[in-house]
């Protein structure tokens, strides 16, 4: 039973511990005006269901950015800025190659949407390719993290956590010394004789 307690404990203490490394990765990364990115990996937050089932609204994807933009094939899945700015991973369809300039033209299509996009992405306006890793849900609490009422609250509401740690960490102690004097106390004999 103590090992079950053990075990557990350590994974929980492990899980917490990769969480709050994450995030604070992203939030420094975010508070110095770059991109969040994790180990060479961006992280983004996917906002809407054109995607699903395969990443959920709300998941955190990561994205491998860089390289040649020339280089993906149909079936990839690519996050590019369209001409509106907005971030979109959608999974390229067909693929155009203009060797004259040295770029590609990818048609794209997110697996949840009946129609290919619009507008075809030149490679100019590619980000990254996606990599398959997905976790989701945190992306709503990563937004959050990210915003001033978020990032207030991720400061102040530790800090009263580790007060109170501390606060009974405290009594406990005082708690104890005091059961131990009483004991003590108690177990001593009463003198024979008065003076």
């Amino acid at each position: 039973m103590l090992i079950k307690k053990i075990i557990g404990n350590t994974i929980t203490t492990l899980m917490l511990i990769v969480f709050l490394v994450v995030v604070v990765a992203v939030v420094v990364s975010k508070a110095s005006g770059g991109e969040p990115a994790f180990f060479g990996y961006q992280i983004k937050t996917v906002l809407s269901g054109s995607m699903e089932p395969g990443i959920h609204t709300g998941s955190i994807i990561a994205l491998k950015p860089g390289g040649d933009m020339t280089r993906f094939q149909k079936g990839d899945v690519i996050t590019f800025m369209n001409p509106e700015n907005i971030l979109i991973t959608h999974r390229i369809v067909d693929v155009s190659i203009n060797s004259a300039i040295g770029e590609a033209s990818y048609t794209t299509k997110g697996d949840n949407n009946n129609a290919a996009d619009m507008s075809p992405v030149s490679s100019t306006n590619v980000i990254g390719e996606y990599t398959g890793f997905t976790v989701p849900y945190v992306g709503y609490a990563m937004n959050f993290a990210v915003s001033k009422a978020g990032s207030v609250l991720l400061m102040i509401v530790p800090g009263i956590l580790l007060l109170m740690y501390a606060l009974y960490s405290t009594w406990k102690a005082i708690t104890a010394l005091e059961k131990k004097n009483n004991s003590s106390a108690a177990a001593e004999p009463l003198p024979d004789t008065l003076h």
